[in-house]
């Protein structure tokens, strides 16, 4: 199942803790914007981080997209969704 992932958290080190499992997961695609494919299993044990993690007064939203609507969903810049971005060191 793909997520887009986005976030708001006011505690700096709760918000690198959130970034660092994200990163683990799925790829950044903005400061506090994540995108992940997650199995079930995955996923629980991911809410279940985060419900740890995050406080009342924090942001912390999940959006499942199916197949038909990232079919339907671009980047204005061409670039693929959901897809390993490269790169290159120099």
């Amino acid at each position: 199942m793909k997520y887009i992932i986005a976030y708001d958290i006011v505690n700096n080190k709760k918000r690198k803790k959130v970034a660092n499992e994200l990163e683990g997961l799925g790829y950044r695609v903005n400061k506090s914007v994540f995108e992940c494919e997650l199995s079930k299993t995955r996923l629980a044990k991911l809410e279940k981080f985060l419900r740890k993690t995050a406080s009342k007064s924090d942001s912390v939203r999940l959006y499942r997209i199916c197949e038909n609507c990232l079919q339907n969903s671009f980047d204005i810049s061409g670039a693929k969704l959901f897809e390993p971005k490269s790169f290159f060191i120099a």
